[in-house]
C-alpha cells in the first residue's frame, strides 16, 4: 500500500528539521524574509544538509513550494489565476477592485510586483527563484552525504534537476532572459547577468536526461506524490519542444506512452462522489467527473495519473483551494435580477426557512465571487469543432452536470412570480439586461473542473458560503497527466510535418471525452483548443502559449491562420493592432473580438467602464524593479517594450558563461 505524501508524515520529517531547513532556506524564519525570499542574493552561508534526512526535507519543501501555484494565498485569488489572464482563455472580473484590464498600459516593472488579487506576477518571479534555491541545495549537498549509493545519489540530483527545470521553463517563457544561478553562494552577490533563454533551455534539457535516466520510476517509490521517472520524461519532452528537438520529443512520448504502464482511463473509476446536491445539480456518473474527483486522482485504479499533489485532511501542509469561490461566477448577487426586480438566486443556508432542496445552488455550484472568468471563446466557440457545436463533449456537457451554465439554473425566491424558471440574461418584453454586471456574475465554466466538497461548511446547517476544499477536506490536484502527453506528441508530430499523425493523438483525448467530432488533420490552434478543452486549471496556459510560440517558430510551421513567425522578432513587438506579434498575441487578438482583449468594446459595470487591452509586448512579463535594484552592482536586462529596456545590455550567451560568473562578486 503506497503512502499518500503530505509532508507530514516520515518523508516530510520532524518537525525540528522542517523549521531548521525552512530557517536555513529562507533567511531567518517567519521573519519578512520569509513571505517575500530575496531571488538575487541566494547567500545561505548557514545551510547544512549532510544527511539523507536532510536532502529529503529539501526535497519536500520543493513538492510543497510546487502545489503552492494553484493554491497559495486562495481566499479570493492564487497565483494560477495570473496564467489564465494573461491568455486568451481568461481576464479579471472580480469588478469590486481596480482590474487589470488595460495591461498594455497598466503592466510595469512597478505594478507587476503589486502582487493583487488579479496579478500574482512577482509571486512567480519569488517563488521560481525560492524552489530554484531548495534544489540547488540538494544538488549542492549530494556529495556530501556519506553512504549514498551512486544510484541513490544520482536520484536526489535528478529530483532536484526536476524541481530546479520546472522553475526555470516556466521563468523563462514568462520573463524571457534571467538570471540563471545553479549553486549556493559562500558570499552575497548582486551583480548578476541576465542569461539567454536559449542558453537556460538548453541547460535544463541536459539536466532532465540526467533525471530520465536516475530517478525510479512512480512504482518504486513508497511515497505517492514525489517526483517520479514519468514526470522526468514530459517534462524533457517539452525541453525538448522548447529546443527545437522534435524527433526527440515524439520518441519520449512514445515511451510514456506505450512503454511506462499509463493509459487514459476510459470507464467510470474510483469513489462517485455525486456532487454538493444532488437534488439541486444532477450528476450522471461518468469518466471525465470521476477522473476529476480529488479522492480519485492518486489512487491506484488512475492509470492516468503520472504525478499529483498531495492536499488532503488536518495536516499542518494542508492548503485551503477555494476553486469555487474564486472560478465560479457571483450568482447570487443583487446585481442579477429576475424579470420582476428579485434577487435572481439566493444562497440560502439549510437552517433558513426558505430553503429548498431543489433549489439548493450554493451547496449544488459553490458561492462563487468571479475573481477570474472564461472568455467568450473559452465558454462557446472553443468547443465547435468541424464547424459544429460537439453535443457529444462531456467536458462541455451539462445534461451529464460537468458544465454549468447561467440558463441552466432558476429563480429560487418564492415570492418571484418567476420562481422555478430558468434563468434568462434579458428581459422577456424589454430585452434589457437582467444583471448589472455581466463581467463578474454572468458566465458558464467547468463545473466538473472547480467543484471541492466544503466540508466545514457540510458541518455547518448555517453556512451559505461554500467556496471549495477547506481544513479536512481533500484539494489533490494533477501536475502531470497522460492526455497532455498525448497533445504533447501531437504538437511535435506537427512539428515534424505529420499533421494527421497529430490528428490521432488529439483524437484520443477527445474519444476518451466521448466527442461526437474527430479531426482527420490538424493545425497548431486544433492541438492548443484540445490542451485548453482538456487541461483547464491545469496546465499553466500563458507559459505553454509562450512556449509554443517560440517552437512554432523554430519549426518553420504556419500557425492556424496561415502565419508563420521569425524566431528572432517574434517577441520584438509593441502595439495593440491586430498584426504581427507572437502565436500567444495572435490567439488572443482573433478569438476574443466578442468582447475582450482588443475587441473595442466597453463593458460596463456600475460607474466604472472596461476596456480589456493586451499588447505584443506582454507576451514577456517585465522583470520587477526590486530585482533589478537589488542586484545594484550589475545589470539585469529588462524585456522589450517596459521603461529601462536597453538592447545593449550585455547577456551570458551560453549557459557555462553564468555558471563560471557565479563565483565572481566584484
Amino acid at each position: 500500500m503506497k503512502t499518500i505524501y503530505t509532508r507530514s508524515n516520515k518523508l516530510f520529517l520532524v518537525k525540528s528539521l522542517s523549521i531548521g531547513l525552512l530557517s536555513s532556506l529562507l533567511l531567518g524564519g517567519c521573519k519578512r524574509e520569509f513571505l517575500e525570499p530575496d531571488p538575487l542574493s541566494f547567500y545561505e552561508p548557514a545551510a547544512t544538509f549532510t544527511s539523507e534526512s536532510g536532502l529529503q526535507a529539501a526535497l519536500a519543501t520543493s513538492d510543497r513550494h510546487l502545489r503552492n501555484y494553484w493554491t497559495v494565498g486562495a481566499n479570493i485569488s492564487t497565483p494560477i489565476m495570473t496564467e489564465y489572464t494573461f491568455s486568451e482563455l481568461a481576464v479579471s472580473s472580480k469588478t469590486d477592485m481596480d482590474l487589470l484590464d488595460n495591461v498594455n498600459l497598466e503592466l510595469t516593472p512597478t505594478s507587476g510586483a503589486a502582487n493583487n488579487d488579479d496579478n500574482r506576477i512577482s509571486y512567480f518571479w519569488d517563488e521560481g527563484y525560492a524552489g530554484i534555491k531548495y534544489a540547488n541545495t540538494v544538488i549542492s549537498y549530494a556529495d556530501k552525504v556519506a553512504g549514498l549509493s551512486e544510484a541513490t545519489k544520482n536520484a536526489y540530483l535528478g529530483r532536484a534537476y526536476f524541481h530546479r527545470s520546472f522553475r526555470y521553463l516556466s521563468l523563462v517563457f514568462q520573463f524571457g532572459d534571467i538570471p540563471f544561478i545553479t549553486k549556493l553562494l559562500e558570499v552575497p552577490k548582486q551583480n548578476y547577468r541576465s542569461t539567454k533563454k536559449e542558453a537556460i533551455l538548453n541547460k535544463i534539457t541536459e539536466d532532465m536526461e540526467f533525471a530520465v535516466q536516475w530517478v525510479p520510476e512512480q512504482g518504486s517509490s513508497p511515497y505517492i506524490g514525489t517526483v517520479n521517472k514519468g514526470a522526468c520524461r514530459q517534462l524533457l519532452i517539452k525541453c525538448y519542444l522548447a529546443t527545437g528537438q522534435f524527433q526527440k520529443a515524439k520518441d519520449q512520448a512514445d515511451i510514456l506512452i506505450n512503454q511506462s504502464g499509463y493509459q487514459l482511463m476510459q470507464n467510470n473509476f474510483g469513489t462517485f462522489n455525486p456532487g454538493g446536491e444532488p437534488e439541486t445539480w444532477p450528476i450522471t456518473r461518468n469518466v471525465i467527473w470521476d477522473l476529476h474527483r480529488p479522492e480519485n486522482k492518486l489512487i491506484a485504479a488512475n492509470k492516468e495519473v503520472i504525478m499529483g499533489m498531495p492536499n488532503r485532511g488536518t495536516s499542518e501542509s494542508f492548503t485551503n483551494f477555494l476553486t469555487m469561490r474564486i472560478f465560479g461566477p457571483f450568482w447570487n448577487s443583487g446585481d442579477v435580477k429576475s424579470p420582476d426586480g428579485k434577487t435572481a438566486v439566493n444562497n440560502y443556508a439549510r437552517n433558513n426557512s426558505n430553503y429548498n432542496k431543489a433549489y439548493d445552488y450554493v451547496r449544488a455550484i459553490g458561492r462563487g465571487i468571479g475573481t477570474i472568468r472564461p472568455t467568450y471563446f473559452a465558454q462557446n466557440a472553443m468547443w465547435g469543432v468541424n464547424g459544429v457545436m460537439d453535443a457529444g463533449d462531456l467536458r462541455h456537457s451539462s445534461a451529464v452536470g460537468n458544465w454549468v451554465s447561467m440558463t441552466s439554473l432558476k429563480y429560487n425566491d418564492k415570492t418571484s412570480t418567476y420562481f422555478g424558471q430558468n434563468l434568462r440574461l434579458n428581459h422577456p418584453t424589454t430585452n434589457a439586461l437582467l444583471s448589472a454586471d455581466t463581467l463578474r456574475t454572468w458566465f458558464d465554466f467547468p463545473h466538473y473542473k472547480i467543484f471541492l466538497n466544503d466540508v466545514q461548511a457540510e458541518a455547518t446547517p448555517g453556512s451559505n458560503q461554500f467556496n471549495g476544499a477547506t481544513t479536512g477536506g481533500n484539494a489533490d490536484w494533477y501536475l502531470y497527466r497522460l492526455a497532455e502527453t498525448y497533445l504533447l506528441r501531437a504538437e511535435a508530430k506537427f512539428y515534424l510535418g505529420d499533421p494527421a499523425g497529430a490528428a490521432t493523438d488529439v483524437n484520443e483525448v477527445r474519444k476518451r471525452a466521448k466527442c461526437q467530432q474527430l479531426y482527420t488533420t490538424v493545425t497548431i490552434g486544433d492541438i492548443m483548443n484540445e490542451r485548453a478543452r482538456e487541461l483547464y486549471l491545469e496546465e499553466w496556459r500563458h507559459v505553454e502559449l509562450s512556449r509554443v510560440s517560440y517552437s512554432l517558430a523554430l519549426s518553420g510551421k504556419p500557425d492556424e491562420w496561415g502565419n508563420v513567425y521569425n524566431v528572432n522578432t517574434y517577441d520584438k513587438q509593441s502595439g495593440t493592432d491586430p498584426d504581427g506579434g507572437s502565436y500567444w498575441y495572435q490567439r488572443i487578438v482573433r478569438t476574443n473580438n466578442n468582447g475582450f482583449y482588443n475587441s473595442g468594446k466597453q463593458i460596463k459595470v456600475g460607474n466604472r467602464t472596461y476596456t480589456f487591452t493586451m499588447g505584443k509586448q506582454n507576451l514577456y512579463w517585465p522583470i520587477p524593479n526590486s530585482a533589478i535594484t537589488a542586484n545594484n552592482k550589475g545589470q539585469l536586462s529588462q524585456n522589450f517594450g517596459y521603461p529601462g529596456y536597453d538592447p545593449n545590455t550585455p547577456k551570458w550567451e551560453i549557459w557555462q558563461e553564468a555558471v563560471e560568473d557565479e563565483s565572481r562578486t566584484q
